[in-house]
């Protein structure tokens, strides 16, 4: 795909663009985490390349879509009730029409790269073009696809889903994890001999704001925590209330950005530890809404259980916040302790305390960590991870 260089110069000349074919069973308005992240990269992709998604239709979204040089194919699929929560139904679904749509597209078009996103369910479909058209194929392994220890439906599980898992990596031409722990996850359950690439997602320049606490409802001069995220019961909201009951110092507040199915449990146990006036759940807010409410906090606080990666924690980091959270997860590779906050040993819910009480205390600390993650945030926006992507696709297609 790269010309040769000239023999007049000692510079190569620019590669070509590549046409990429990005296939993902989610895509925005669908699903959650690892479909947004999947259009910041085919957004970023498409600034210097063609690039082409295949993905899951459903409700009232139209067959075909283009935004720029960003082209959007929906096949059809059934049985989604939510536009957040896939079901195993229309996953299965998108399994069959992502194949039989894209065995006719990747005929039709000259494609460079296929880009596969989760092994399951969107692994096979990826597999299948790619073997048909003889089309290098990178999958791209986001965590919960492999590992999620709150579900029993979790592939590391369940046998079947391991055999499928083992296989779309083994024939893929390379897999690339989101972090060292979710490619330990690979290694450790489905494929003992892989040797993924590690690169980093990334996240969006968020707006710079200096928001006002009284317009966002907020007291001036309150401590303010905040966390980000659905309201599952991987998330473990619930121990954010406990750890805000037991925190004696004066005017610290919780935010809880997020809706899911654990919020009316959560509303239930802030009334009954008596701290439902310092708990403010905010349900679902748009972009703009959620980086004031960031920006106009004092620290990020995460009792979750697992993280493949955690966008949530790099959007805080944008802020300049501390992050305090456990340490099992893909947040390791990036979050150090003291540094860019308090990572905690898991479910070490006295520690969590400790690590906010020394933020509230210490607040030469709290500027100083700032400091610090508004300069490393710096290497985690999302034309950081596109150029990583971009120099492997060159590599899978030199000849």
């Amino acid at each position: 795909m790269q010309a040769p260089p000239s023999n007049h110069s000692n510079e190569f000349p620019e590669p070509l663009p590549l046409r990429i074919l990005i296939v993902n069973y989610e895509f925005p308005p669908l699903g959650g985490g690892g479909g947004i992240v999947s259009a910041w990269l085919a957004e970023e992709l498409a600034k210097r390349h063609e690039v082409t998604v295949l993905t899951s239709r459903a409700f009232d979204l139209p067959q075909e879509e283009v935004r720029g040089k960003l082209r959007i194919l929906r096949v059809p699929t059934a049985f989604r009730s939510q536009k957040m929560v896939a079901n195993l139904p229309s996953m299965a679904l998108f399994v069959f029409n992502g194949i039989r749509v894209g065995r006719s597209l990747v005929e039709k078009e000259d494609f460079d790269i296929i880009n596969t996103h989760f092994a399951v369910p969107t692994g096979p479909v990826g597999m299948a073009l790619s073997e048909k058209a003889w089309i290098p194929n990178v999958l791209s392994i986001h965590g919960g696809d492999l590992y999620d220890p709150s579900k029993w439906s979790s592939p590391h599980r369940h046998a079947l889903l391991r055999k499928t898992v083992h296989r779309v990596v083994s024939r893929a031409n390379v897999v690339v994890g989101q972090s060292k722990n979710t490619n330990h996850n690979l290694r450790q359950y489905f494929s003992s001999e892989s040797q993924p690439e590690v690169i980093p997602l990334g996240i969006p320049r968020p707006p710079r704001s200096r928001p006002d606490r009284a317009k966002l409802g907020l007291h001036q001069d309150d401590f303010l925590m905040i966390s980000v995220g659905r309201l599952v019961r991987r998330k473990r909201t619930d121990e954010l209330v406990h750890l805000l009951r037991h925190i004696d110092r004066p005017g610290c507040r919780l935010i809880v950005v997020g809706d899911g199915p654990e919020e009316s449990r959560v509303r239930k146990i802030a009334h009954r530890l008596g701290v439902d006036d310092r708990v403010v759940l905010t349900g679902f807010v748009d972009d703009r809404t959620k980086s004031d409410l960031l920006a106009a906090s004092d620290v990020f606080v995460s009792a979750s259980q697992h993280e493949g990666f955690g966008l949530v924690f790099l959007e805080a980091m944008a802020q300049g916040l501390p992050v305090v959270c456990y340490d099992n997860g893909g947040q390791t590779d990036y979050l150090n302790h003291e540094l860019n906050g308090m990572v905690v040993p898991l479910n070490d819910a006295n520690g969590m305390l400790k690590a906010v009480r020394s933020l509230f205390d210490d607040r030469n600390l709290k500027n100083t960590i700032r400091r610090r993650n508004l300069s490393d945030i710096e290497a985690l926006f999302i034309e950081s991870s596109a150029q990583k992507y971009e120099r492997l696709f060159y590599d899978c297609i030199a000849p």
